[in-house]
C-alpha cells in the first residue's frame, strides 16, 4: 500500500519541477523579447522550444548522469551526451523554422532578434541544461553523503554493540574465576570449623557486593578497586594461613582516579592460582603506583624453575582482550619469569578514561 508520506514527496517533486519550467518559460520569453514589442510571437516560440529543452534536460539528469557519470562510465556518458546534442541541435533547428515559416511568414525582418539566430537558442537550450545538471548532480552528491553518513553511523553502531557484547562475555569469564576460588576457600574453612569463618564470610560478602552492583558500571575509582583486591587478599591469608607471604604497596591514591572495575583483580587470582610454593611460602608481591596519570601496576608469584608455570594462559589472555577494547594504545602490558619468580608489569594511562 502506498503511504501518505511517498504520495506527499510526490506531490511536492512534482510542483517543484512545475515551477521551475514555468519559471524557465518566463525566462525565455524575456530573453527572446529582447528588443521587440511582439509579445505573442516570443511566447509561441519559446513555448515551442519548451519541450526541446525539457525532453534534454530530462535525459541528462535523468538517464546520463545516474546511468553512466555516477558509475565512472565516462566514454558512455561523453557518447551518449553527444548523441543527446545531435538529436537535441536537430529539434533546436526545427523551432528555428517554425519561428520563421510559422510565425513570421518567412520574414527574417519580421522576427524577434534574439531568435534570428540559432547560436541564442542553442545557448538558451543549453544553459537551462547545464544549470539542471548541476542541481541534479548537487542533490545526488547530498544523498551519497547522506547514504554514507548513515552506513557509517550503522557500522559504529554494530561496532559499539559487538564491542559491549565482547566486554560483556569476558567479564562473564572473570567472574565465575573469581567465585570459584572465593567460594572454595571459604568452603575450605566451614570443613575446619575455623573461628575466622565470620570475618571471611564478612569479606566475601563485600567480594559479592562489588561484584553484583559495582561490576557493570563502566568505571569504578581506583580506591574501589584496590578495597576489593585487599578483601580478596585478606580471604586468602586465611586459607594459605603462615604459607603465605605477601606485600601490598599502594601509592599517590585518590577518589579522582578512575578505571574499568574489575581489572586488575584477574593478575591477582593468577598469582594465587598459579604460584608455587617454595621454602614452605607462597610469595607474592603487589605494587602500585600513580603518576601523572599513568598507573603503574606490577605483581610477582614465587614459581619452581623445575615446573611448569601457565600463568600466560586463558587467564592473561581475557584480560588483553578487555584491555585492548578499553584502552586501545593506552596501554602497556608484559609478563616475564625467571628461575624463581613469574612478573606482570602494567603501565596504563587513564587521562582519558572518563571517555570510555
Amino acid at each position: 500500500m502506498i503511504s501518505k508520506d511517498f504520495i506527499l514527496r510526490k506531490i511536492a517533486t512534482l510542483l517543484l519541477h512545475t515551477i521551475f519550467w514555468v519559471v524557465v518559460l518566463f525566462c525565455y520569453t524575456y530573453f527572446f523579447g529582447y528588443n521587440s514589442d511582439n509579445i505573442n510571437y516570443i511566447f509561441s516560440f519559446s513555448l515551442f522550444l519548451m519541450p526541446v529543452t525539457i525532453g534534454t534536460t530530462y535525459t541528462v539528469i535523468d538517464l546520463l548522469i545516474p546511468k553512466y557519470l555516477l558509475r565512472e562510465k565516462y566514454l558512455l556518458f561523453i557518447l551518449y551526451c553527444l548523441y543527446t546534442i545531435i538529436i537535441s541541435a536537430f529539434f533546436i533547428v526545427i523551432s528555428f523554422f517554425y519561428g520563421l515559416i510559422f510565425l513570421s511568414g518567412i520574414k527574417i525582418g519580421e522576427m524577434a532578434p534574439m531568435t534570428r539566430s540559432p547560436l541564442f537558442l542553442f545557448i538558451a537550450v543549453y544553459f537551462v541544461v547545464f544549470i539542471a545538471s548541476a542541481f541534479s548532480l548537487v542533490k545526488h552528491n547530498y544523498k551519497s553523503i547522506t547514504v554514507n553518513q548513515e552506513l557509517k553511523n550503522k557500522v559504529l553502531e554494530a561496532q559499539l554493540k559487538l564491542k559491549e557484547q565482547e566486554l560483556h562475555y569476558l567479564k562473564m569469564q572473570i567472574h565465575p574465576h573469581f567465585l570459584f576460588n572465593t567460594l572454595n576457600t571459604m568452603y575450605g574453612f566451614a570443613l575446619k570449623k575455623s573461628e575466622e569463618t565470620p570475618e571471611m564470610i564478612l569479606k566475601l560478602s563485600n567480594l559479592l557486593d562489588y561484584l553484583l552492583y559495582q561490576v557493570d558500571k563502566p568505571l569504578v575509582s581506583l580506591k574501589e578497586e584496590l578495597d576489593h583486591i585487599r578483601d580478596y587478599v585478606a580471604l586468602e591469608k586465611m586459607r594459605f594461613s603462615d604459607t603465605l607471604d605477601i606485600t601490598m604497596d599502594f601509592k599517590n591514591i585518590d577518589d579522582t582516579i578512575q578505571v574499568a572495575p574489575m581489572l586488575l583483580i584477574p593478575f591477582v587470582e593468577n598469582s594465587f592460582k598459579h604460584g608455587q610454593i617454595r621454602n614452605k611460602k607462597l610469595s607474592i608481591s603487589i605494587n602500585l603506583n600513580y603518576e601523572n596519570n599513568i598507573i603503574y601496576f606490577n605483581i610477582k608469584n614465587s614459581i619452581h624453575h623445575t615446573s611448569k608455570n601457565d600463568q600466560d594462559g586463558i587467564g592473561l589472555s581475557n584480560i588483553k582482550k578487555r584491555l585492548s577494547s578499553l584502552y586501545k594504545d593506552r596501554y602497556e602490558l608484559k609478563s616475564s619469569k625467571n628461575e624463581n619468580r613469574y612478573m606482570v608489569e602494567l603501565k596504563l594511562n587513564v587521562s582519558k578514561t572518563q571517555n570510555l
